[in-house]
């Protein structure tokens, strides 16, 4: 019978939940951003090390280091804090890491945009209709 997870995935997922709940309630820090959000946790097979991914909505790179070495600083508190709440008998070393992968994601976002409204112009100017290719496809079809 093979398992659905491995232990180490189980303790990802509950470290990231657990990591998401302090990082809103727990933490007090001034100098944080307000918004932090813990987007995936990754564990060493060993269970000894845990690099938690963390992102700032609208924060620039600057800004980011800076919350990046307030979070590394406070590492070892919030460690105490994991070992409270989830009873393993290893509570992994923690590790913040900035996630790109939102900003990413909002980058392509936004050049699919600004090509598919760079296309949508060229086509009016050509005298094209966004219908016409459709209607094209459909008399196609009906032929065929």
């Amino acid at each position: 019978m093979a398992k659905e997870f491995s232990r180490v995935d189980r303790l990802s997922q509950q470290v990231k939940k657990e990591m998401a709940v302090i990082l809103q309630r727990e933490i007090k820090d001034p100098r944080l951003h307000s918004m932090i959000t813990v987007s995936d946790v990754e564990v060493s097979r060993d269970l000894s090390h845990a690099k938690v991914f963390v992102t700032f909505l609208g924060m620039d790179n600057e800004k980011v280091e800076d919350n990046l070495k307030i979070l590394n600083d406070a590492a070892g508190y919030v460690r105490s804090l994991i070992g409270k709440r989830i009873e393993t008998r290893i509570v992994p070393h923690i590790r913040f890491a900035f996630d790109q992968s939102l900003n990413e994601g909002i980058r392509m976002a936004t050049l699919v945009a600004s090509v598919r409204q760079e296309d949508q112009r060229k086509r009016q100017e050509i005298g094209h209709n966004d219908d016409e290719p459709a209607e094209e496809q459909r008399k196609g079809g009906e032929e065929a």
